[in-house]
């Protein structure tokens, strides 16, 4: 019985920390995917930033935009942490790979410090807490939750 109650604890406690992961990662890649869209918080804007990065820059800017809207309110979350996993792969190795490790020399401790943030949510889902829950997506036979890709 005291394990149960534990379990269950455990498990409050598991999802409130991916919601608390999902907001401070999903607020920061939407920030800077709305400095690369739209120029705002003093960013570049769209057009320059596809002069500095090519065609890439469009799906790179959506990505953390609309992506890190998504691990925030919990819609596709797992897609989007993907998606921008690999957004911080790439600009560890097109950018800021070369620079070393500490933030301060343009490094890419930053990039890893939100990798760190999103692989949890990719490998066990956005927890409990989610708009995704309440929306009338295909749910598991096994679980009751949306499927996998759709959580």
């Amino acid at each position: 019985m005291n394990q149960v109650l534990t379990g269950s604890r455990d498990r409050f406690l598991v999802d409130v920390s991916l919601l608390v992961m999902r907001v401070i990662v999903g607020t920061i890649m939407a920030a800077h995917g709305a400095q690369k869209l739209f120029g705002v918080f003093g960013g570049i804007g769209m057009a320059e930033f596809a002069k500095m990065m090519g065609p890439v820059a469009y799906l790179v800017a959506i990505g953390e935009f609309f992506g890190g809207l998504g691990i925030v309110v919990g819609l596709l979350s797992r897609f989007s942490a993907a998606s921008n996993l690999v957004i911080m792969l790439g600009a560890i190795a097109m950018v800021h790979g070369k620079n070393g490790f500490f933030l301060q020399n343009q490094g890419y401790e930053y990039n890893l410090a939100l990798i760190g943030l999103l692989f949890p949510i990719v490998l066990v889902g956005p927890g409990r807490f989610t708009i995704g829950s309440y929306l009338p997506f295909p749910k598991s036979k096994h679980t009751g939750k949306p499927i996998l890709f759709l959580e």
